[in-house]
């Protein structure tokens, strides 16, 4: 992967200036539960959080601390027994499903652990997909820059099958990136990687942030992955459980270790 910058000449700002911008989501008193009665499984209580402008944030805690239930009511992708989510000044919580569905289309970008790319199509063809079917323009200079620093120039048009297991995820990130959403969600992003890959995705990751003013939410399990972000978020039982910034994959290992005990 290329070590320049996302975008030429563009001004880069510190991690303590991007924790202190505005917020692009905010969650408050968000709560989730799966059933009722004796057998309700209560998966996120009364959490407040919120992820600033151009930050690279990592949600972590130990299993069943409810990351993944959090980034997902953060995302969308799942309501919330209580509490509210706001996108900018868009609160997410009180849209139908089909304004949901526009949202995510439009204003957020997602990572998977599986890639979740089209095998029919070429690696160019699926980068592109979400702007073709948002009827969308292509913006061709950013589209060039991503190819240029993710080093899949001479990948274009290959498929899925014909690609490493790094090459499709940074297909992936591509994607998420080229319509410029208000945020990124990535959800264990380089568990099917090895770690000279996932390296690679996370650094492209944490220059998104810093060069782009990217706003990036990724959920992760991995000490070193949380590494990369301005930020970690973690998560015991539901509830907040404090946070490290500026984070090292000790610091993260010792904070988890803490709540384990």
């Amino acid at each position: 992967m290329s070590g320049e910058s996302i975008v030429s000449h563009a001004a880069t700002v510190s991690a303590p200036d991007r924790a202190q911008a505005p917020p692009v989501v905010v969650a408050r008193g968000l709560s989730k539960t799966y059933g009722a009665g004796d057998s309700a499984v209560h998966a996120l209580h009364q959490v407040d959080a919120a992820f600033a402008r151009g930050a690279f944030t990592a949600i972590m805690g130990p299993s069943g601390s409810g990351k993944s239930t959090l980034m997902h009511c953060l995302a969308g992708l799942d309501t919330p027994t209580a509490g509210s989510v706001h996108l900018g000044r868009t609160d997410i919580t009180r849209l139908s499903d089909r304004e949901l569905t526009r949202l995510r289309r439009d204003r957020i970008g997602f990572i998977f652990q599986s890639f979740n790319l089209l095998p029919m199509l070429t690696a160019e063809q699926n980068i592109t997909l979400p702007a073709r079917i948002a009827k969308r323009p292509v913006d061709a200079a950013r589209l060039a820059r991503l190819i240029e620093v993710t080093g899949l120039g001479d990948r274009l048009g290959h498929l899925p099958s014909k690609l490493s297991g790094g090459q499709q995820q940074r297909v992936a990130v591509a994607r998420a990136l080229l319509g410029a959403p208000e945020v990124v969600y990535a959800d264990e992003p380089t568990g099917n990687l090895d770690s000279r890959s996932g390296a690679e995705v996370l650094a492209f990751l944490a220059e998104s942030a810093r060069e782009l003013g990217q706003t990036i939410v990724m959920v992760t399990h991995d000490p070193v992955a949380a590494s990369h972000a301005d930020r970690v978020l973690f998560l015991r039982d539901g509830r907040p459980a404090g946070e490290l910034h500026a984070p090292t994959a000790q610091t993260v290992t010792d904070r988890l270790l803490a709540l384990e005990s």
